[in-house]
């Protein structure tokens, strides 16, 4: 697990998360997908104005709603916000991250077989970029990117 704070109990009650506010005690499921290109790079999103850390690059993806399964709600996401269409993705890796807004989990998959361009179907910004030198960075993601360098090229 990464983050900035501790987690909720087994209780489920909300704890601190390290920057004075509450947290919700349950965290939201969130898919999370990283396309890599032939040449290694991958897809980020730029948070659009008005949102938690706007202007923060993230890979793209978006809550799993109830009765969905967390590669369904990828799939939905990408067409939703990007009007990609995912074939096919690898379940990666999965952490926890305990932002002063919300207490997420979040389930990262990798694909390398899509279709269509990025479209910026909810006013956010993308690029692809390789997994150095990419600035500023949600919390969550600053560890996956030595991870994703070991399998980039996978």
């Amino acid at each position: 697990m990464s983050g900035g704070g501790s987690v909720s109990d087994t209780n489920g009650k909300s704890s601190k998360n390290g920057t004075g506010g509450e947290a919700p005690a349950r965290p939201i499921d969130v898919a999370v997908g990283i396309l890599v290109q032939p040449n290694g790079d991958v897809l980020l999103g730029q948070r659009p104005a008005g949102k938690p850390y706007a202007g923060y690059w993230e890979f793209p993806g978006g809550k799993v709603d109830p009765g969905e399964t967390v590669l369904e709600a990828l799939k939905r996401e990408f067409v939703e916000e990007l009007g990609l269409t995912i074939h096919s993705a690898e379940e990666w890796c999965g952490i926890e991250h305990v932002y002063p807004h919300a207490h997420v989990r979040l389930h990262f998959f990798i694909s390398r077989d899509w279709a269509g361009e990025p479209q910026s179907l909810e006013g956010q910004a993308f690029a692809w970029q390789g997994t150095v030198g990419v600035e500023p960075l949600l919390p969550a993601t600053i560890p996956l990117l030595a991870w994703l360098e070991q399998v980039r090229y996978g």
